[in-house]
């Protein structure tokens, strides 16, 4: 929804947040007059940091280079600032605070541990909306492994590797793996995404790195985990109020304060989730939608510490298990009922994701789901390399370059451009016969025959 991409919910207050930098500076200044100047100046200021930062790989020749502390002086003033120390330098009232922090949720650092150039990177990530694939998440899998198909790839699911197997003694170097079946293969070049802990202490193992860069792993903080929560309803959500828009909940009170409630109490008590994020994929898509029945997907952070029990359980899993994600299931359908009231008189299916399951899926750490914390200690120059110190082992994902659909993407570009040893732009370049589309979700005028036809077919 171009006009509300994000649907701001904080206690009673309501905000929308339209794809445009210019219109969002104009919708807060009339909601908060009182703060008009520094609403201009502050959103600008993310702008120019985040520009600036984009900026820094185009840089080249000895002039470029010379100029850059100018060039890139706003991103050099603010860039070791937190989150909450910049954006209290400008902004005062309470609810605006709240309004313009609430999507530290997309990278769930709470605004005092949060840099600032990482903030502003993801505000202009949406300064012109947000975008879903058709076909969702899968549609991306899809894309990738058909690609590597054609270039001669061969794709392997259900294949866990155990380790890396390497050669050497003063110098290592990796030459292959070991799958857990004790299959051997063996390749020039070596590329995990599997999350950095899991790279280095299972997959390679400690014994092999470093003195350096075992401090390095030892002091490694990683991302919070969450509860998502998947539903399907056979209810009418838009006359419910919904869009393709996302939903952002939280109680009206200080942003770091409501993260240090949510990451240090007992997650069992209490009768709703207060701070959620909500998202139907069927406004989102509407291609995917049956004409009755909608999916939704509900998440909210939590400490793993609840779950630690469980890590080491095998697929069966225990009494104790089910009955706390139950009693979570539950608290969270409580917190989506403020959100959409008769929700719950309207579910077909249900299923929540632990901490537990992203462990499953994803085998991350902890269950996390941003690879490291995007702390100042995590990101930039302080971040894991895409070389790592073992020759021929390389990384991408999560916690290389940036967390999420654009920043693992891009991290698997700069590697491979690492490895073949140009910029990534080149790899980036669309062949002739490739064109992106991109339809609005709440305005099926411009849609092609062919989408209309298989909306028509799915209902």
């Amino acid at each position: 929804n171009p006009d509300a991409y994000e649907h701001v919910r904080i206690g009673d207050e309501r905000f929308d947040f339209p794809a445009n930098l210019d219109v969002l500076i104009s919708r807060l200044s009339k909601k908060f007059p009182k703060e008009k100047k520094r609403i201009h100046k502050y959103l600008n200021l993310t702008k120019k940091v985040a520009e600036e930062l984009y900026s820094l790989p185009y840089i080249k020749g000895f002039w470029q280079k010379l100029s850059l502390p100018y060039r890139t002086r706003h991103f050099g003033k603010y860039g070791l600032f937190s989150l909450r120390r910049v954006i209290r330098w400008h902004i005062k009232n309470p609810l605006l605070l709240n309004i313009l922090t609430i999507q530290c949720g997309d990278h769930g650092v709470p605004p005092k541990k949060a840099p600032f150039v990482l903030h502003s990177a993801l505000m202009y990530h949406y300064f012109q909306g947000g975008y879903y694939p058709m076909g969702g998440g899968g549609a991306l899998i899809k894309a990738m492994t058909n690609a590597l198909k054609r270039n001669r790839g061969e794709i392997r699911t259900s294949t866990p590797v155990g380790k890396i197997i390497l050669e050497g003694d003063q110098r290592k170097r990796a030459i292959g793996v070991t799958l857990k079946n004790g299959q051997q293969l063996f390749a020039d070049r070596i590329i995990s995404n599997a999350d950095v802990g899991i790279t280095y202490n299972e997959l390679l193992g400690k014994e092999n790195l470093s003195e350096k860069f075992q401090k390095k792993l030892e002091n490694t903080t990683y991302s919070c985990t969450s509860l998502m929560l998947f539903l399907t309803v056979d209810m009418d959500l838009r006359k419910a109020g919904l869009d393709s828009g996302n939903i952002w909940m939280m109680p009206f009170r200080d942003t770091d304060d409501f993260y240090e409630e949510m990451f240090n109490t007992d997650i069992s008590q209490g009768d709703a989730f207060e701070g959620m994020f909500i998202s139907c994929t069927t406004l989102k898509d509407p291609a995917s939608f049956d004409g009755k029945h909608h999916t939704i997907e509900a998440i909210t952070y939590i400490n793993y510490k609840t779950f630690e029990q469980f890590k080491d359980e095998e697929q069966q899993r225990s009494q104790a298990y089910l009955d706390i994600k139950a009693l979570l299931t539950q608290k969270m359908l409580n917190g989506l009922e403020k959100a959409i009231p008769g929700i719950q008189n309207h579910i077909v299916y249900q299923e929540l994701g632990t901490p537990i399951t992203n462990e499953f899926y994803v085998n991350t750490t902890e269950g996390n789901v941003y690879g490291t914390e995007k702390s100042l200690k995590h990101i930039g120059p302080f971040a894991f390399k895409s070389k790592s110190e073992i020759e021929n082992l390389y990384l991408c994902g999560a916690s290389i370059l940036s967390h999420g659909v654009a920043g693992a993407s891009h991290s698997g570009v700069d590697t491979a451009a690492q490895i073949l040893g140009c910029h990534p732009d080149e790899l980036k370049k669309p062949q002739e016969d490739q064109k992106l589309r991109i339809y609005e979700a709440e305005d099926a005028s411009d849609y092609p025959e062919w989408i209309l036809k298989k909306m028509e077919v799915k209902r």
